[in-house]
């Protein structure tokens, strides 16, 4: 008879005739939590996880199933081709980021550590997803993409991916979104800016988010409870991977309930004495032997164990010296952090002093200027007064000199007999260059000028 081995990914038949006692208190463990979160009923479950800018390509990888080698042991590449998109990213988060802040007017100050997207899950056990079928799971993930679509107002321009997993225990979706409020600027322009503290701004932030999704789906059709508040219970606040354990809790129940244990059947003992003799060969060649190996493996297991652990240690190692490199840096940040802020108040208040001494200053000029141009223009329109009456009276003088010349011209032409005058003008113009009219002797004159520069 094959042993089967139990993991949170289901049960597979293990022909190595060893029990794998880590996966069986994995299943303890599992079956605890499972009574502590969901009891006897199917809970409508939602996870939320704030993501800084190296922390999303790690998660698009698992999403997207990027990996060669999966180190989850929960997936079961056999049915990754069952996954789908509601909403599918065509690069990497990170790249898609990117393309997001181009192709959108968001504001919002981010840093290196800033909090540029969110990570949703939604989920249930699998007896849920058992129960409703393959079409209502898809209209049950279809509802939920909707629902964040529609939380406070984010709109689906801002969500970056949703995929679904049906290779990973319970069927669950992955929804990645940037965090985006909408709001106004101080102009009271509409504005919307990237700002992860506000959209979950709030003590009770989560808890608001818990009875929207649960009102949802319930309003959707969907048979699923509220859960109790975590304020009111002794509960453990469980991240996605375990979740991911506690829904995939009914498929290792149906496999232990299947298992049945079989006695061999005891044949009638009629001669003691032959029994007695076969006795001790069939305890050491069914019992003693079988255990000796089972503990041999367990023993290379416990080996094998060991180097793991000594890897593991050497990794944490690493990870307590990176975090305190890192704890470091960011002390640093922060107190870069507050020297900057510090300096922009002295350079805001230096240049709100200087704004004012500039326009001090532009003000008593523009004073200064309004009063000379007045004092210039009443003393030039003066002047200009009295050269226009001056003005006026020369061109009365010049008005009676061409007609006293007129006169004069017409009585020559009588008194000698002369003909017209208009003639003799032009006889007296001819003959001597020079016309009658200041203003065609004027332009003679500059002619001549131009004729001599030219020569």
């Amino acid at each position: 008879m094959a042993i089967f081995r139990f993991g949170v990914g289901g049960s597979k038949p293990c022909h190595t005739d060893k029990l794998c006692l880590s996966s069986v208190l994995d299943i303890e463990t599992i079956s605890r939590a499972k009574k502590e979160v969901h009891g006897d009923m199917s809970y409508a479950i939602v996870r939320n996880e704030k993501l800084t800018r190296l922390e999303i390509n790690g998660k698009g990888t698992h999403n997207d199933r990027k990996a060669k080698n999966h180190t989850n042991k929960d997936i079961d590449p056999t049915r990754t081709h069952l996954n789908y998109y509601i909403k599918k990213n065509e690069l990497t988060y990170t790249k898609e980021f990117d393309k997001y802040l181009k192709e959108n007017n968001v504001q919002g100050y981010l840093r290196s550590n800033s909090i540029i997207m969110c990570q949703m899950m939604f989920t249930s056990d699998q007896a849920f997803f058992d129960k409703i079928g393959e079409k209502e799971t898809k209209r049950y993930f279809d509802e939920c993409y909707k629902f964040i679509c529609n939380y406070k107002n984010l709109g689906e321009k801002n969500i970056i991916s949703a995929v679904v997993h049906l290779d990973e225990g319970a069927p669950h979706m992955h929804l990645m979104f940037v965090p985006v409020v909408h709001t106004k600027d101080k102009a009271g322009n509409n504005v919307d800016k990237i700002c992860a503290r506000d959209f979950w701004k709030g003590r009770d932030s989560y808890r608001k988010l818990q009875d929207a999704y649960f009102n949802h789906v319930k309003s959707k059709g969907f048979d699923l409870e509220r859960g109790m508040f975590v304020e009111n219970t002794s509960r453990k606040h469980y991240t996605v991977e375990e979740y991911k354990k506690i829904t995939n809790y009914e498929n290792t129940k149906k496999v232990l309930n299947e298992i049945k244990l079989e006695l061999p059947d005891v044949p009638e003992i009629t001669d003691i004495s032959k029994f007695s003799l076969k006795r001790d060969e069939k305890i050491l060649e069914e019992i003693i032997k079988p255990k000796d190996d089972i503990i041999k493996e367990l023993y290379k297991d416990n080996l094998s164990l060991h180097k793991e652990l000594s890897k593991q240690s050497k990794v944490i190692n690493e990870a307590e010296k990176y975090q305190k490199e890192r704890d470091s840096i960011l002390a640093e940040n922060k107190q870069l952090h507050n020297t900057v802020e510090h300096l922009e108040h002295e350079y805001k208040k230096k240049n709100n002093s200087l704004d004012m001494e500039f326009n001090n200053r532009k003000r008593d000029l523009e004073d200064e200027f309004k009063n000379k141009e007045f004092v210039i223009e009443w003393k030039y329109k003066s002047k200009i007064k009295s050269l226009e009456k001056e003005n006026t009276h020369l061109h009365k003088i010049i008005d009676k000199f061409y007609e006293t010349v007129d006169k004069f011209i017409v009585w020559i032409c009588y008194k000698f007999g002369i003909g017209e005058s208009k003639e003799l003008v032009k006889k007296f113009e001819d003959e001597t260059h020079t016309f009658i009219d200041p203003e065609k002797q004027l332009k003679h004159e500059e002619r001549e000028k131009e004729w001599e520069l030219e020569l």
